[in-house]
């Protein structure tokens, strides 16, 4: 079984899996990319022998919505972690911010941020940074097909962005910020599509729960 399910802030994506490894009385549950416990969205849970399925899942574009706020840098790149860097930001125009979101566009390299779930040498990277451990990571090919600006407001930009998988939108904020001369980190972060799955179609738990209840398994 292939669930669109919607993770909402404040969990872990393996909390999710849990959740429904529990609701469902499955051992095999896996999920199809990992959101941050600050992000909310579309996180894809396979079961069974549907887990297989992930892999393939996983290698599709993804769509976000993101907003950025300058000024302020966190240890995390998200609401998370703490500041550790201000930064004053210039004055900035739609046309200044699009020309810069633009230059992101196409194939580039991106390095993982430290404060991620990805392993190096068997380790979680998150883990490490716990303990003030910083290792060199492998820089990974990305691509941006679509970027767009929606909003710019009280140093907030909020931006669409359409990339590929191993997208970090944490560390593409950051990057914006810097291409600004400024700082700054996400402040929230929606995914919305992950290939076919769509946000519109997502489930959240709570129905899940309810209609598996009903089944009475």
């Amino acid at each position: 079984m292939i669930l669109n399910v919607y993770k909402p802030k404040g969990c872990t994506s393996f909390y999710m899996v849990k959740s429904i490894r529990r609701v469902i009385k499955e051992k095999k549950v896996g999920h199809g990319g990992t959101l941050d416990p600050f992000a909310e969205g579309v996180l894809i849970i396979g079961t069974g022998k549907d887990t297989k399925k992930l892999a393939d899942i996983t290698n599709e574009d993804k769509v976000y919505n993101a907003e950025l706020k300058l000024g302020e840098l966190t240890n995390t790149l998200d609401p998370e972690g703490v500041v550790i860097e201000k930064k004053k930001v210039p004055l900035l125009s739609a046309n200044i911010i699009n020309n810069v979101l633009e230059s992101f566009l196409g194939n580039s390299f991106q390095i993982p941020p430290m404060f991620s779930a990805k392993k190096v040498n068997g380790q979680r990277l998150y883990k490490l940074a716990r303990q003030n451990i910083e290792v060199k990571r492998d820089p990974i090919k990305i691509c941006i097909e679509h970027i767009k600006l929606t909003d710019f407001s009280n140093n907030i930009i909020s931006f669409s962005v359409k990339c590929s998988k191993g997208t970090y939108i944490r560390v593409l904020g950051k990057d914006i910020a810097e291409k600004l001369n400024t700082v700054g980190s996400l402040i929230s972060l929606k995914r919305t599509d992950v290939g076919s799955f769509s946000i519109n179609d997502s489930v959240r738990m709570a129905t899940i729960e309810s209609e598996w209840k009903s089944l009475g398994i």
